[in-house]
């Protein structure tokens, strides 16, 4: 076998394996939430699937349904994606340097998500309450639309908590690291 045939060594992992940030409120809560989420989404529109096939005639609530199921599971996944560390970032950029600089940056990127989640339970609390105020009613079932948007302001505001607590344990842990 020549040089470049050689099977190669098995190399280390860049990043390590990461484990479960301690959290007082258990993440299972969004997890459980995520997939309770999906597999009705799963039955609603596979039974649509099914009585169009067999009738021509569609559920017309599925569709609403499948949105307001589709925008809570996103925020439900939004909000263990930031503490579990797995949101968009530039990981090049995130991950390089010294802890303390890759803290520093955690802990800006943390703060610039808190505000804009915060911003987003502001605004969705108006909505909601416009909706409220003004009786509106959704177009396929006709029930109050504030049945659905309510759940916005309340999955934002549970992400920005989430974010408090990663902002708290970044804190709590610079503060550990000055300490030594």
């Amino acid at each position: 076998m020549s040089r470049s045939e050689a099977p190669a060594e098995p190399v280390e992992p860049i990043i390590p394996a990461e484990t479960e940030p301690a959290v007082k409120v258990p993440l299972a809560i969004e997890d459980w939430l995520a997939v309770i989420l999906l597999a009705t989404l799963a039955i609603i529109t596979f039974l649509n699937v099914l009585v169009r096939y067999f009738t021509d005639q569609s559920f017309a609530w599925t569709e609403e349904i499948s949105v307001f199921l589709l925008i809570v599971l996103t925020m439900a996944g939004g909000s263990v994606a930031f503490v579990r560390n797995h949101h968009i970032r530039i990981e090049i950029v995130a991950d390089s340097g010294s802890p303390r600089r890759q803290r520093i940056l955690a802990m800006i990127s943390n703060g610039c998500v808190l505000a804009f989640f915060v911003l987003l339970t502001v605004l969705s609390v108006k909505l909601v309450l416009d909706e409220y105020i003004y009786e509106e009613t959704s177009p396929a079932i006709g029930v109050p639309t504030w049945w659905y948007s309510i759940w916005l302001p309340v999955m934002a505001a549970a992400i920005s908590l989430r974010t408090i607590g990663t902002l708290r344990r970044l804190a709590r842990g610079a503060r550990q690291e000055a300490q030594r």
